[in-house]
């Protein structure tokens, strides 16, 4: 069985399997030659290059198994009789832990007084505080529920809000009214049809004076202008993991807007998400091969 792999080290943890061949494609070099005979794709964590044409070429494809949570660049080409298996779990550590320190790097102001500090200036002042604020974590699933873990001891209140409602969890549709009392909002929804822009000016303009945005999820899900404008105007601050456009490029005017804190797209970028990839990518193999059931199996509705 011929496998794609994204890596030397998936394809280290799947060497000593019996009649499985892998062959390490990165998307960055040339497309090895036989994507016709490929079982099994799983692609790295970038994008690689033309899917819909890779994957019309892939023949005898059964399994396209992604290293990410989000299937957006593979969900919409999938040939028919694929199954398409996502991440889900494997960043949840790494991604939960950013949003906790990037709401506290806010918050705190940490970005400030590094600048500060570079300068040799004492700056002293108060800031905010996590501390008895509001987080309301919309798209409450496995990341959503490792974040409020995290968050215990902080004495914080947690608002859940998820497409669909259930014990604890509100439905989206309440998301409007319960935006205004929010002091923190994290973004972790996945990348759909209907969350692309959906934190637009009228999404922002709900939210109070001074609430922190905090987005690990896309790029996308935000309006970018409407954010940018909310940031120069001084009436909000976030926190970006993820950007549109992205990479984000020179000169664009979120580098340089106030109270805002860009990392680049690095919160699942950890030595925990990768040894729990691998864990996964194996374990994936091993019952595709043995023709059980896959987990974190993608069907119509995440």
């Amino acid at each position: 069985m011929k496998i794609w792999v994204a890596s030397e080290a998936v394809a280290g943890v799947l060497s000593d399997l019996p009649g499985v061949e892998c062959v390490v494609y990165d998307g960055k070099g040339p497309v090895p030659d036989g994507a016709e005979q490929v079982e099994v794709w799983i692609p790295p964590l970038q994008t690689v290059p033309d899917v819909p044409g890779l994957l019309a070429g892939m023949r005898s494809l059964r399994l396209l198994q992604t290293v990410t949570a989000g299937v957006e660049p593979y969900r919409p080409h999938l040939p028919e009789g694929v199954v398409l298996c996502n991440a889900r779990g494997v960043h949840d550590a790494g991604t939960a832990e950013w949003a906790v320190g990037a709401m506290i790097a806010v918050l705190r102001e940490f970005p400030g007084f590094v600048d500060a500090q570079r300068k040799g200036e004492w700056t002293y002042h108060h800031t905010g505080v996590l501390a008895d604020a509001t987080v309301l974590i919309v798209g409450h699933g496995s990341i959503g529920a490792a974040l409020e873990r995290r968050l215990d001891g902080f004495e914080v209140e947690i608002v859940r809000v998820a497409r669909s409602a259930r014990d604890g969890v509100h439905a989206m549709e309440e998301l409007p009214g319960l935006l205004p009392g929010a002091d923190v909002v994290v973004l972790l929804v996945p990348a759909t049809p209907d969350t692309a822009g959906m934190v637009d000016a009228a999404f922002l303009a709900r939210m109070k004076d001074g609430a922190v945005l905090v987005n690990a999820a896309r790029g996308g899900v935000v309006d970018t202008d409407a954010l940018v404008a909310e940031l120069e105007a001084g009436r909000l601050r976030a926190a970006l993991d993820v950007t549109a456009p992205e990479p984000l490029p020179p000169g664009h005017p979120l580098w340089t807007a106030p109270g805002v804190f860009i990392t680049p797209h690095v919160a699942g970028s950890t030595p925990a998400s990768v040894r729990r990839t691998l864990r996964l990518v194996r374990s994936q193999v091993l019952r595709h091969l043995a023709g059980e059931p896959l987990k974190n199996v993608i069907t119509e509705a995440y």
